[in-house]
């Protein structure tokens, strides 16, 4: 009989170094409220944010992304010809085909690579956290670049009060690999389609096209065409996550093996201070334990959001390499992951 060959993987691994990137331009809650019917004060106690980030000029999502991989492969000591797999987590890559990670891997001079988008909304890091360390024990790869990076702002209606004052822009990536210790641990994720409409765009491509051709030669002051955006139903999204999350956090502890008092660091989504707070407090642990805050002046980044959390509180002391952080990414889908990770080194190179 004929013995078709088995991949040997590592049983440990971790993130070995991280990179980010931020755009240049700071969007203030005042600049905000030039086309929003809100006051920067209400928009901070509502989400905790007093600023983001939107690209200008030639930034891209092509290139915010390539941008942080850099940093990441420059704060992370090997060689980039050992990377085996780019995982580009992203929901605002402008096209469907062709996805986006081939095209970042060629700028990052990883031509070759195995490398796919990975769309999980704003738990897309977390998700990809999770491919990237299964692949490595599997034995497909040795190391695997993951970038979470995110434009939300190009699909923004700047008169919705439920998405305008929240979101921005930005990209955070980590070289996963072997390692000595185990520093990431198995992830709890899972999916509530019937919800999924919670968060969604408000129509889908076809429909845009069709209406679009359907308007052809008509006066856009009479009717535009318009364009694209996204659109999130609050309270059925709190009511989500209120119920799904603190048991998706209890799980993501009894899957590690760690035990609640060893956590030092405590990373979510930086969806809204607000709930993110009360999610601690909640889980019941220490008030010692420093939460990411990144989103004061960042905003929600999706996918981008846990990497750039990360990322922060490294550079600012906030937290230390080697710390054991708890890290949770939820959102659209409306789907969740998370796990419990080893911090990697602050970076040489920081955003900011």
């Amino acid at each position: 009989m004929v013995s078709i060959a088995v991949n040997k993987g590592r049983d440990n691994v971790a993130m070995l170094g991280i990179g980010a990137y931020r755009p240049q331009r700071i969007v203030t809650n005042a600049e905000v409220c030039e086309t929003l019917d809100s006051t920067p004060d209400w928009i901070f106690e509502r989400t905790g944010i007093h600023n983001r980030r939107w690209i200008s000029g030639d930034e891209t999502i092509r290139s915010i992304s390539v941008a942080a991989g850099e940093r990441a492969l420059t704060n992370t000591p090997i060689d980039r010809s050992k990377i085996g797999a780019v995982i580009l987590c992203t929901s605002s890559w402008l096209k469907l085909t062709p996805h986006g990670a081939p095209s970042v891997a060629f700028d990052l001079g990883l031509n070759g690579v195995a490398a796919f988008d990975l769309t999980s909304g704003c738990g897309g890091f977390c998700y990809g956290l999770g491919v990237a360390a299964d692949l490595i024990r599997a034995g497909s790869f040795d190391y695997v670049l993951v970038i979470g990076a995110e434009t939300m702002t190009v699909g923004l209606d700047p008169t919705d009060r439920g998405t305008a004052m929240i979101f921005g822009d930005g990209a955070g990536a980590v070289v996963v690999g072997p390692a000595e210790d185990n520093g990431i641990s198995p992830t709890v994720w899972g999916s509530d389609g019937e919800n999924a409409e919670a968060i969604a765009q408000d129509v889908d491509f076809l429909a845009y096209m069709n209406k679009a051709q359907a308007l052809q030669g008509t006066d856009p002051a009479v009717e535009a065409v318009g364009r694209m955006s996204l659109h999130m139903e609050g309270p059925k999204v709190f009511r989500w996550a209120a119920v799904t999350l603190p048991r998706a956090l209890s799980a993501a502890l009894e899957f590690s093996g760690v035990a609640k008092d060893d956590i030092e660091v405590f990373i979510p989504h930086q969806a809204n201070a607000r709930i993110n707070e009360l999610m601690k407090k909640n889980l019941g642990l220490a008030e010692s334990v420093p939460i990411a805050n990144d989103i004061e002046n960042t905003g929600n980044t999706s996918a981008a959001s846990v990497p750039l959390a990360i990322e922060e509180m490294l550079v600012t002391g906030k937290a230390k390499g080697g710390q054991l952080a708890l890290l949770l990414g939820f959102g659209a889908g409306l789907s969740y992951a998370g796990q419990v990770v080893t911090l990697p080194p602050a970076p040489k190179e920081p955003s900011f």
